[in-house]
């Protein structure tokens, strides 16, 4: 937070608490609704929430609303009069009505959509039918629609009379008679031509459009991609029943982005704020993925009991070269997902493209393996043996080590790598097989090569 923003945040408190609330909300009509919002959440009690908010000017009270967290909003439409919650709901516009009703319980939704006027509750309640994850469940019914015969002037016109309560009014979209969308034209197109211009003149027939049943995530990719403030939905037939705007797709980075670190950190993803967990809440999202990492990690307990009398009887260093080939592989492995992972996420990456993954990888892996073994051998010659006076450590003892550390390496890297590609494929989120998984097969694999390497070496 600013400095400026801090005494804007201290000035609030003081005329909130001394009561001059003129003052108040003259400050309030120059703030930003999110900085309210922020404000209300650490600075105010749940009764001084409901207050402050009725204090709020009407033109920001639905663009703050929009900008709270979950919880406050329950409270404050707790508070609501049905008339007050009939100004706030339908001063908003329908795609952030629907994003506030998916996180409502039922008896809440109930009121929300009591308090709707007709028409809206019509189109929520179309928007609610569409999947979870669609480009539909997070479009808006709410954009300027012109026709091909239109002047520009007439264009205008139209802007004026239904521009007020459309979320953005940059870019109209050009429909013919059936809905269908045959084309697109900027604000900044019509200002630069004749008045007396028909729209289908000036108009861009290229449109990039997304399906109501698109993926959401696939639908931000198309804002990084193109560039654009919002982008066209159009049902199977071609018309046109909405739009995604750029701040939508912004959410949604966001959310995947948090969701996916929240997989490869083996917790199931939740999209509350941390702050606004609970413990309960926590340990429910976190304990099954430990519970079946710990069962999963017994098998690097049974293949280290399998041949830890062998390893022992050629010498008890081996062993102690056990933690640092299993964490040099997870390692090893982890940035390898992690790297492909986030180009799956970006579009970079498709499956057909994994023998070059592979290829690419594995002269990577044999440059770092080769380094890795190198410095491995030279660690356990000099600071073990020399340093500390392990003499334990032989060179050809330090040899067999070094070899393993190659090998794991190698195998971690086409491990890390492929699973990823391999998940995506058969339609499971690659996060998902990111680091915790991974590290576990590589522990074990790791395990498997060095007790291999050792006795085919050491015992022969």
């Amino acid at each position: 937070m600013t400095e400026e923003l801090e005494l804007v945040f201290e000035k609030l408190t003081f005329n909130f608490e001394t009561r001059k609330f003129a003052e108040l909300r003259i400050l309030l009509l120059d703030m930003e609704p999110f900085d309210i919002a922020t404000y209300m959440e650490e600075n105010l009690d749940d009764k001084e929430q409901i207050i402050f908010f009725r204090l709020l000017p009407k033109e920001l009270a639905s663009d703050v609303f929009v900008e709270l967290n979950s919880d406050m909003q329950e409270n404050l439409i707790k508070a609501f009069t049905d008339r007050e919650l009939k100004a706030v709901v339908d001063d908003m516009f329908l795609d952030d009505t629907v994003d506030i009703i998916e996180e409502m319980p039922a008896n809440v939704v109930k009121r929300i959509l009591k308090n709707s006027d007709p028409e809206n509750r019509k189109q929520i309640n179309e928007l609610l039918e569409y999947p979870e994850d669609s480009a539909g469940s997070i479009m808006t019914p709410e954009f300027i629609s012109l026709s091909p015969s239109m002047t520009v002037e007439a264009a205008f016109d139209r802007i004026r009379a239904t521009g007020v309560n459309k979320e953005t009014i940059y870019t109209c979209y050009v429909t013919n008679r059936k809905k269908i969308l045959i084309g697109v034209v900027t604000v900044k197109s019509l200002l630069l031509a004749d008045k007396k211009q028909l729209i289908e003149d000036i108009m861009d027939t290229a449109v990039v459009t997304v399906e109501t049943v698109e993926d959401k995530e696939q639908v931000a990719l198309k804002f990084s991609n193109y560039d654009y403030i919002a982008l066209p939905v159009v049902d199977k037939e071609g018309c046109l029943v909405g739009i995604v705007t750029v701040d939508d797709a912004v959410d949604v980075i966001q959310e995947e982005a948090t969701e996916d670190i929240q997989k490869m950190a083996a917790i199931l993803p939740n999209e509350k704020p941390y702050l606004q967990q609970s413990v309960w809440t926590i340990w429910r999202n976190r304990i099954p993925w430990l519970l079946l990492l710990m069962i999963s990690a017994t098998f690097t307990g049974l293949i280290l009991n399998t041949y830890e009398n062998t390893l022992s009887g050629i010498s008890t260093m081996l062993i102690a070269c056990v933690p640092m080939l299993m964490d040099t592989g997870g390692n090893a492995g982890g940035q390898a997902s992690v790297t492909v992972i986030r180009a799956l996420a970006l579009g970079d990456l498709e499956f057909k493209d994994i023998f070059r993954v592979l290829w690419k990888e594995i002269r990577a892996a044999i440059l770092l393996a080769v380094t890795l073994a190198v410095a491995c051998f030279a660690k356990l010659m000099l600071i073990d043996n020399l340093l500390f006076g392990f003499t334990d450590y032989t060179p050809i003892r330090s040899l067999v080590v070094s070899l393993a550390m190659f090998a794991t390496v190698i195998m971690a890297k086409i491990v890390g790598c492929v699973l990823p590609l391999i998940a995506k494929k058969i339609k499971l989120d690659p996060a998902v097989v990111a680091s915790p998984f991974i590290t576990t097969i590589v522990d074990a694999l790791s395990l498997l090569l060095f007790c291999g390497i050792s006795i085919a070496i050491l015992q022969a």
